[in-house]
């Protein structure tokens, strides 16, 4: 299935060679093997690019909404249709079980299938002046020229969640895709130009030098928007860099995501959303459950039941049957996690299960489990993006929602209640962008997507996605 997946960079609507022949390899986590190489992008294609995207963003921001709609249409189709394809690709250079990989194309595909519908929903405003001197129009155009940079973590989802609402509001895109991660996003180069999509719309440059490659796309006037999906600290050296331009631009960033459990809580209930929560993606995830508040009346129960379900899950390689943890994306995540659950035990942390690497081939960490966790714990600060949970206890309402509260980061936060009250009040107090109350998974791609403080600027998905892609114009007439 490999060999049927395009390997060279995607310009024009076609597959080309890089301009310095270069490529390079990519690793199947699970065992280190090299699955293909794949053309590595210079700078010099990066402007080829975009000289393709400016010849053509004129031409595709008047294609009627009803056939940018049509085509984004028919790339969800022929995504689902090889769904399979998808699936396998995301499993083998990323690592997740197949199951989940499956879920990502059904869940990423959507986002295809959502704004092929809110292409045609664009809307300004046509008003009288309250003085009465004059009328006011309201025009919403396309940005123009559009750089996406997506992640390794969702190879596909965190593609069709920017190319969608771009090309359905009439913007060209460039893409760079994780390096550990092209080639589903390669494929999905071609299911677009299968799909009808005009050469050009839509570049794919995979690249081992993020920065030579976009730095100076980012200090290219013809360039008018940067969206990226990653870490905060490289977020803001891009928004650096967008600064001496005044870019617009969109940040996902880093998350630190709370799961806050009251002493009303439905404790069983609450262990099914923190395994939902934490081990989505293997807890590779920026809204992955990764501080653990409980209310010390409920911390025995629930610190019992979460260690016996993180305890029980199978560690393997995704393809494999049966298999519900697969390896981590490299051995420096990997180290990473581990550093964090170290220095949280040598701390005083207390660990449940796992908590140690095993020997073996592949970038495996099995489930864990620490309770007690200190306060000057590394975990409690930064994101451990791997499949351990950190404990800690809280008494009373308001020290939840300051345990909550205690970080830069602001992306999601889950809290279990039974009492109502409490959940609205809890879910107005929390600094988050996205709030799930008695629910372990809240992504949807009918709801706005992105955080607060240091987790991001401006919205993904819901009918707020594709404001991002779009200029208001007022115009002002007698």
């Amino acid at each position: 299935m490999i060999d049927a997946i395009p390997t060279d960079l995607w310009i024009g609507g076609k597959q080309v060679p890089s301009s310095s022949g270069a490529r390079f390899p990519v690793h199947n986590p699970a065992n280190g093997a090299v699955l293909t190489t794949v053309a590595d992008a210079t700078s010099a294609d990066g402007t080829t690019a975009l000289d393709e995207a400016v010849a053509v963003q004129q031409t595709w921001a008047a294609t009627a909404p009803r056939e940018r709609a049509e085509i984004l249409r028919r790339a969800w189709e022929l995504v689902i249709a090889r769904r399979d394809d998808f699936a396998l690709a995301m499993t083998l250079e990323m690592g997740k079980p197949l199951a989940e990989s499956q879920g990502e194309v059904a869940y990423g595909g959507e986002f295809l299938r959502w704004f092929s519908e809110e292409a045609v929903r664009v809307n300004g405003r046509y008003t009288s002046s309250p003085t009465g001197a004059g009328r006011i129009l309201v025009a919403k155009q396309p940005i123009g020229p559009t750089l996406a940079i997506t992640p390794w973590n969702f190879p596909l989802a965190m593609g069709t969640r920017k190319i969608g609402p771009a090309l359905a509001a009439g913007c060209t895109m460039i893409v760079k895709p994780a390096a550990e991660t092209p080639l589903t996003m390669l494929l999905l180069g071609q299911v677009f130009a299968d799909a009808g999509l005009p050469a050009g719309v839509l570049s794919i440059l995979p690249t081992t030098s993020a920065s030579a490659l976009t730095g100076p796309l980012i200090d290219d006037a013809r360039l008018r928007k940067l969206t990226f999906t990653g870490s905060t600290a490289v977020g803001k050296v891009l928004l650096s860099q967008c600064a001496t331009r005044v870019l617009r631009s969109s940040m996902e960033l880093g998350g630190n995501a709370p799961f806050v459990v009251f002493d009303d809580a439905d404790v069983s209930a609450a262990v099914d959303g923190a395994m939902a929560a934490k081990m989505r993606n293997i807890g590779e995830a920026c809204t992955a459950a990764n501080r653990f508040h409980v209310d010390n009346a409920v911390r025995a129960e629930f610190t019992e039941k979460l260690t016996a379900r993180m305890s029980a899950l199978t560690i393997g390689p995704g393809d494999h049957s049966g298999v519900q943890v697969g390896p981590l994306i490299t051995a420096k995540q990997r180290a990473s996690v581990d550093e964090l659950v170290q220095d949280a035990v040598s701390k005083g942390a207390v660990i449940t299960t796992g908590g140690a690497i095993a020997d073996g081939e592949g970038y495996f960490y099995p489930p864990t489990v620490l309770t007690d966790v200190p306060t000057d714990a590394r975990i409690l600060r930064e994101e451990v993006f791997g499949p351990v949970a950190a404990i800690t206890g809280f008494d009373g309402e308001e020290a939840g929602i300051a345990a909550a509260n205690d970080t830069e980061y602001g992306l999601a936060a889950y809290v279990y209640t039974t009492n109502l009250d409490r959940a609205l009040r809890v879910s107005e107090a929390v600094e988050s962008g996205m709030v799930g109350v008695n629910r372990g998974v809240i992504s949807d791609v009918a709801a706005p997507f992105g955080g607060i403080k240091e987790s991001g600027i401006g919205r993904e998905a819901g009918s707020e996605g594709i404001e991002e892609y779009l200029e208001t114009k007022y115009i002002a007439l007698p």
